[in-house]
């Protein structure tokens, strides 16, 4: 009688895709040529077979693929432990087996102990006014380096705005993936280009505002890190207010609630 896909899964879940003996994942990364590789073995504790390593002919055939007689092992320790079934008597693989399984339990407890991730807002961080951007290298200079993006714009009235409008957002969000890679050149000529995108934009009758709102990631393992939103609006000129006494200064479309 096969070992079943119940029982396969059970084994392999208790176990923790590592072999009981070096804890050894048991299935290695997939290649850009190869497929992914399962290097581990389903291996029977008491044999089922009368010549078999730790043969016992008092376990009831019905018994010998449940979980209880089988063991997870890398292919070298599954070798070493028939070779040598004499060192590795059923009741000392049976030791093994338990002791592995608690230790996979334990590790898994100790995950599930984590607190949980999450990105907080920082009340004195949340930026309660945009800057228009009025060169490709200030786009950079707030896309760069960020984590995620908070893009607003207003509503589109022809075809051609849609088009303008997205088109802007995506490349800026490409460039602004692209920032830690980009060398001192590659800068200067992605600053052009969307000074150029500026320049269709207000042609149109829109500005760019721009802002960063900075922060933290916390949970999970290690300390607090930083966690930066770049923030852009594509705002219709007739729409805005600008602050007269720092003419480039313009509010914040939709300020959102800050956590701390």
């Amino acid at each position: 009688m096969p070992i079943s896909e119940k029982t396969r899964k059970i084994l392999w879940g208790r176990s923790g895709n590592r072999c009981a003996l070096c804890r050894r994942e048991l299935v290695v990364d997939s290649t850009c040529l190869s497929d992914d590789s399962v290097v581990g073995d389903e291996c029977h504790i008491v044999s089922g077979t009368r010549l078999g390593p730790r043969y016992d002919p008092s376990l009831a055939e019905e018994l010998i693929d449940q979980p209880e007689n089988l063991v997870l092992l890398c292919r070298v320790h599954h070798k070493m432990v028939d070779d040598q079934f004499e060192t590795y008597s059923a009741g000392i693989l049976k030791t093994l087996k338990r002791k592995h399984e608690r230790w996979v339990s334990t590790k898994l407890d100790d995950q599930r102990a984590l607190p949980p991730v999450r990105v907080v807002r920082i009340k004195s961080n949340v930026p309660t006014r945009l800057v228009r951007l009025t060169s490709g290298q200030d786009v950079l200079n707030v896309v760069s380096g960020g984590h995620a993006f908070s893009f607003d714009h207003g509503q589109p009235i022809t075809q051609d705005e849609v088009e303008l409008i997205a088109g802007f957002l995506q490349e800026v969000q490409d460039w602004g993936d692209l920032s830690a890679e980009l060398g001192a050149g590659e800068r200067v000529k992605a600053a052009y280009r969307i000074s150029a995108l500026l320049r269709d934009l207000e042609g149109e009758g829109f500005y760019v505002l721009g802002g960063r709102d900075l922060r933290r990631l916390e949970g999970g393992e290690g300390p607090p890190q930083p966690w930066v939103v770049t923030i852009l609006q594509v705002a219709r000129t007739c729409s805005l207010q600008i602050d007269a006494a720092r003419s480039h200064a313009l509010p914040l479309a939709h300020e959102q609630q800050a956590d701390v």
